[in-house]
This record gives structure tokens, C-alpha cells and sequence, in this order.
């Protein structure tokens, strides 16, 4: 409010209430406003430390919470782990059984082709030898 309007509450309040009444409204207007605002501070004090209580339970709820997840998190990730390790392990076993099996096979394989292969030579040789004889006779 500026001053002017202000002055004209005065000028009002003057011709309504007269000269004599006027310091008694006021000082009664003082005292409701004050009883006003102390009765709106108490509720706000009361309204602080009853929720200052609750705020408190739900910080100590969400801490919790907080370790709880991060506790099973570290525990699903430890027990992924030992699987994927198991698995690996479990794969290189595997692989290595089929490698000698495999390289067993290839042994063996090339054991027959030398063997025939050998064979296969010495009758050619034994044929060659029969027609060069053949042929010098």
C-alpha cells in the first residue's frame, strides 16, 4: 500500500469510529494480529518436528532400500561371474577333448595314407621292374 491510501483508511477509520475509539481498535487489531501470528508459528514448529520425525523414517527407510539393492546387485554379479568362469572352463575341457580326438584321427589318417601310399609304390615298382624285365628279355 502506498502512503496516499494509507491516509485514506485513517480519514475513513476517523469519521466511522471517531477520535476516542480509534487507539482502542488498533491496539485491539495489534493484539489479534499478534495472537494471529504466534498461533501460526506454533503450527508451523509443531508441523516441522512432527515431519521432521517422518522425514528421518524415510531417510532411514531409503538407506536401507539403498543397501539392500546394492548388496544383491554385488551378489548376482559374484554369482554371474562364477557361472560365465564354470562355463569357460567347462568349453576348454570340451575343446580340448575334441582337439586330441581330432588330432588322434588325423594321426591314424595319415598312418593309412602313408600306408598305402607305400603300397601303392611298391607295386608299382614290382610292376615296373616285371615290364623292364619284360621288355630286356
Amino acid at each position: 500500500m502506498s502512503g496516499q491510501e494509507i491516509f485514506v483508511i485513517i480519514i475513513v477509520a476517523l469519521l466511522l469510529f471517531g477520535a476516542e475509539k480509534l487507539p482502542d481498535i488498533a491496539k485491539s487489531l495489534g493484539k489479534g494480529m499478534r495472537d494471529f501470528r504466534k498461533a501460526t508459528d506454533e503450527i508451523r514448529r509443531e508441523l516441522e518436528t512432527s515431519t521432521q520425525d517422518i522425514r528421518k523414517d524415510l531417510s532411514d527407510v531409503t538407506d536401507s532400500i539403498k543397501r539392500d539393492v546394492t548388496d544383491l546387485s554385488d551378489k548376482i554379479a559374484h554369482d554371474v561371474n562364477d557361472v560365465s568362469d564354470s562355463i569357460k572352463n567347462d568349453m576348454n575341457d570340451v575343446t580340448s577333448n575334441v582337439r586330441k580326438d581330432v588330432n588322434e584321427v588325423t594321426d591314424t589318417i595319415q598312418k593309412d595314407v602313408n600306408e598305402v601310399t607305400d603300397s601303392i609304390q611298391k607295386d608299382a615298382n614290382k610292376v615296373s621292374d616285371g615290364y623292364y624285365k619284360e621288355v630286356t628279355d
